[in-house]
């Protein structure tokens, strides 16, 4: 089964693909980005980034809506370049098991050293998660298109057989999802070389599952 619709909308989203973005929107979201860094996401309303957007409230809504719009598209476009990076993490290696370990190692290291997505999974990671699981939406939904959309090139280009990756791809968001949001385990996962050891340990196998 392909990707469905929405899933490829909110991929092109998250890719930076859409144009609606716009001079406007964006100076919005730099400043609903600095809010939340600056206060955290139950300190902050739609006035707040208005004010600091130098915007009325009204314009708030019509261009982004309420509050969890707000939170949920400063995500997606922080989103948008963890992609670039994790690409570009990934570009020279040989092979699928290979790019997933480097992209694993990429997004942990990435989202939690990051000021706003890290920062906030640890100072009001109940207020997080909705954003980052299936019931939310668009930043789970997004996440997995990339990673299904990746992983079916990958399966293309090595001559595997066509399978459909997206079970495989939500397994290994909603593991990287919840080693982000309680990162106290058994597993080791302090620096780069252990989180790789993870990865090739327990998400590698689930390539031939797909």
């Amino acid at each position: 089964m392909a990707a469905s619709g929405t899933d490829e909308t909110l991929l092109a989203r998250a890719l930076g693909a859409t144009p609606s973005s716009d001079a406007l929107s964006e100076q919005i979201l730099d400043a609903a980005r600095e809010q939340f860094m600056t206060f955290g996401l139950r300190r902050s309303t739609v006035d707040d980034v208005a004010k600091r957007a130098k915007v009325s409230r009204v314009t708030v809504y019509r261009r982004i809506g309420n509050k969890d719009s707000l939170v949920s598209a400063c995500l997606l476009r922080e989103y948008r370049r963890f992609v670039s990076d994790v690409d570009e993490a990934v570009a020279a290696l040989p092979t699928m098991e290979d790019r997933l370990v480097a992209g694993f190692v990429t997004v942990l290291r990435h989202i939690r050293e990051h000021p706003l997505v890290g920062g906030l999974l640890k100072l009001e990671p109940e207020i997080m998660l909705p954003f980052l699981t299936l019931e939310s939406g668009p930043a789970f939904l997004a996440m997995r298109g990339y990673l299904a959309d990746r992983l079916r090139h990958a399966q293309r280009a090595e001559g595997r057989p066509e399978t459909d990756p997206t079970p495989v791809a939500e397994l290994m968001v909603r593991i990287t999802v919840s080693f982000l949001l309680n990162p106290v385990s058994s597993f080791e996962l302090d620096d780069d070389e252990q989180v790789a050891a993870f990865a090739r340990r327990y998400l590698v196998p689930l390539l031939s599952a797909g």
